[in-house]
């Protein structure tokens, strides 16, 4: 038998299923020796003739034999060429069969080595053309893989990936970047799981190529597209931020035959290290909080990042405790003598004072200086002795080249999704600051699109992810438009090492139950001003009150002016006077509506309760705006099993309730967040509403968000709840009593806000 291939004439498609696409196809003689005398397998006569003893001798042919050996032929893939009207041979070409010819490379490939494996084992003879181009090469082939910097370029480097052969290297790269650019075209690389092929085969030489499994494949292209992104500039060179990738291609051959590396130290020798799991988090000695188990993981993340040179997404859920881990790192980064420059916070103006307040609590020692307000340039000149420096976005914009000017030892963006506009302000001066190492804390890296999360990359580690309109290219637009879930693996897999993203069900077995957290609001501008001309005349009639008839006979007067008081906190519109009504800003009604998108985005069930019921209808209205479906239970509300009942059936996510209505004497155990809008100052109460979720039945673990103005007279009250428990069963509560409230307390709960 002889195997060979030439130029294919196309006739007509008659007869096969589809088109030819390969300019070459096997071809097959079949040729059967009757003592010497060969008959080709086309031949039709049924006995052949040779010479004998000085007469002709003729020979029956075989028929059973030979039919038996047209089998093992075609079992293979070949087709009689007499019965294929498709194809006329080359001139002069004696072939009897041809390798179907609407295959590919790979299948002649696969069809030559499992044919010549075959007709060995059965003793064939076989002839195999010298210029036939489907051959695999049949020994061991070992990769390599030759790292290069750049000339003139650092921090970009040059690859030569490929096989050694016979004692040659054989650069594959060119090959693999073509298929790459190839596969794009038919869909991603998402084509090598549809093709069900098993293996691939990549020429080597003009007559040559070696045999590559399927998921090898997969993982050589996965590192070739993240470290080129679709882009050939630079001599096929990628930057120096992208090395990690090359992990990937080791652990491709890590089960069989190792890849040989060469290249730089500094490079091989990070691919080559063993892969060890981090040492164990021990808390700093300046800390002043035991860490829970997946809050000590996070804190040993932020380690790694800067052991590795390299920025950072913190991404936890809302309520998992990014500030505590970040003031933990901080911590770490001063007791290990490393903290030799400021931690620069930039944050929303409305965090500033939890930052604040979270370092004097669990970072006492640490030096924080703000930089905020009119008043902030005469701080600047403490920022070099500082160990934290807390700002806003807005300031950074507008102190721009001071802050360019300053180098810090780690800048923490809080809210990250600030940045998300690459063409913003923030960002721009945000580039400008010299900094060791970067981190994003956020709980919504992406909101909208994944052009976000490249303008968050590309500050954290530039040039990971490439030049925006590379990254809309390679990444965005196959992954958006086309829903290239391959494509969407690879670039996971990029940031995934740099990105540490816990939900509450994924850490719920180390968390309590039942979790309570504070979600602290900062008030400012007209609502902010409002609160304060309310507050210093409703202190001033709490004096005169309390002159007059004393602490006991001042209860009314007390709780009317404090209820304003919380009226201003949870809405100016609840407050039914002329100064209130210019006033529509309501920090607490925004930071509610952020709760609830990140909370449904989360697949959570969502309780708002609220001592009034006014407020309830705001809360109803801005999720109308918002499009997202809600039930509310009031004192109003005539069915209320109904409405519980479309709740659990789960007609809505949100259900607002009221807490006279709705304190007591409801199961909603499909729910498992509340919000508790405003302080309830009576915690029987509070506990009350929280167990409406939290109860028998209950097979989530519940989280409780409580909300209250920072600084104000709710935040205040809370206070004074956990020095004196008693205040649960007086101020506020069911006797509306004042009794065993001080002076002094009083005092201290119309005081200016901080």
């Amino acid at each position: 038998m002889r195997l060979f291939a030439d130029h294919v004439v196309l006739t007509s498609t008659r007869g096969l299923a589809c088109e030819v696409s390969e300019p070459l196809v096997p071809l097959v003689e079949l040729t059967f020796d009757y003592g010497g005398t060969r008959v080709r397998a086309g031949d039709e006569r049924t006995r052949v003739f040779r010479a004998g003893a000085g007469a002709l001798e003729t020979i029956e042919r075989d028929l059973v034999s030979e039919g038996e050996a047209r089998r093992v032929l075609e079992s293979l893939g070949a087709v009689e060429l007499l019965c294929v009207d498709t194809i006329a041979p080359p001139t002069g070409c004696e072939a009897d069969y041809v390798v179907r010819a609407d295959a590919d490379e790979h299948s002649f490939c696969a069809f030559t080595s499992r044919a010549l494996d075959r007709f060995r084992v059965l003793g064939w003879r076989v002839d195999v053309d010298p210029l036939y181009p489907f051959r695999v090469v049949e020994t061991e082939t070992a990769w390599y893989a030759r790292i290069e910097p750049c000339a003139g370029a650092t921090d970009w480097f040059g690859l030569e990936l490929g096989v050694e052969v016979e004692g040659a290297r054989i650069d594959l790269l060119p090959l693999l970047l073509d298929l790459l650019d190839r596969l794009d075209s038919e869909g991603g690389l998402g084509a090598l799981a549809v093709s069900c092929r098993p293996v691939w085969a990549l020429r080597v030489t003009d007559t040559h190529h070696v045999s590559v499994p399927a998921d090898r494949l997969s993982a050589l292209l996965r590192v070739v597209a993240e470290l080129y992104q679709g882009q050939r500039g630079r001599g096929a060179a990628f930057p120096q931020v992208r090395i990690s990738a090359l992990l990937a291609l080791d652990d491709a051959f890590r089960d069989d035959t190792r890849i040989e590396w060469d290249g730089p130290a500094r490079v091989t020798s990070r691919i080559r290290a063993p892969r060890v799991p981090p040492p164990p988090f021990s808390a700093p000695i300046g800390l002043r909080a035991t860490l829970r188990p997946y809050q000590a993981e996070g804190v040993a993340f932020l380690q790694r990042l800067r052991d590795d040179g390299t920025g950072g997404v913190l991404a936890d859920e809302m309520g998992l405790g990014k500030t505590l881990q970040t003031i933990a790192h901080v911590c770490t980064e001063r007791e290990g003598g490393r903290l030799d420059a400021p931690v620069l916070v930039v944050a929303p103006t409305t965090l500033i004072g939890n930052w604040a307040r979270e370092l004097a609590k669990f970072a006492p020692d640490l030096v924080v200086v703000i930089l905020h307000g009119a008043d902030r340039g005469a701080r600047w000149s403490a920022v070099a002795g500082a160990h934290v420096v807390i700002t806003t976005y807005s300031v950074l914009v507008r102190d721009e080249d001071r802050f360019a000017q300053t180098r810090f030892h780690l800048v923490v963006l809080d809210e990250a999704q600030a940045i998300k506009n690459a063409r913003s302000l923030a960002r721009r001066a945000l580039e400008r600051i010299p900094a060791g190492s970067r981190l994003c804390l956020t709980g919504t890296p992406v909101e909208n699109h994944l052009g976000e999360l490249w303008s968050i990359f590309d500050w954290l580690v530039p040039g990971l992810l490439g030049d925006e309109l590379a990254f809309r290219r390679f990444w965005r637009q196959p992954i958006e438009a086309r829903g290239d879930a391959e494509r969407f693996a690879a670039l996971r897999e990029i940031i995934a090492p740099r990105v540490l993203r816990r939900l509450k069900k994924d850490v719920a077995p180390e968390l309590p139950p039942k979790t309570e957290l504070a979600a602290p609001v900062e008030i400012a501008g007209s609502q902010r001003d409002l609160y304060e001309a309310i507050r210093v005349a409703a202190h001033a009639d709490v004096r005169r009150a309390i002159r007059a008839k004393g602490l006991a006979g001042s209860t009314i007067a007390i709780l009317g002016a404090l209820t304003k008081l919380r009226q201003i906190c949870c809405d100016p519109r609840l407050l039914e006077m002329d100064a209130a009504r210019g006033v529509r800003d309501s920090a607490k009604l925004k930071a509610l509506m952020a709760l609830l998108a990140e909370q449904l985005a989360g697949g959570h069930r969502v309780l708002v309760f609220s001592q009034f019921a006014s407020m309830l209808a705001l809360v109803g209205e801005a999720l109308s705006s918002a499009a997202t479906p809600h039930l509310m239970l009031t004192g109003a509300t005539r069915d209320r099993q109904r409405v519980v009942d479309a709740f659990e059936g789960g007609r809505a996510d949100v259900f607002l309730v009221s807490l006279k209505a709705g304190g007591t004497g409801l199961n909603l155990t499909s729910a498992d967040t509340v919000v508790h809008y405003e302080p309830w100052w009576n915690p029987a109460a509070h506990a009350q509403a929280t167990d409406r979720a939290y109860r028998i039945g209950q097979r989530r673990p519940v989280f409780v968000h409580n909300l209250y103005v920072a600084g104000s007279v709710e935040e205040r009250v809370l206070e004074l709840q956990q020095k004196k428990r008693w205040l649960s069963a007086t101020l506020f509560g069911e006797s509306q009593t004042t009794r065993g409230l001080s002076e002094v307390e009083v005092e201290a709960l119309f005081a200016p806000l901080d």
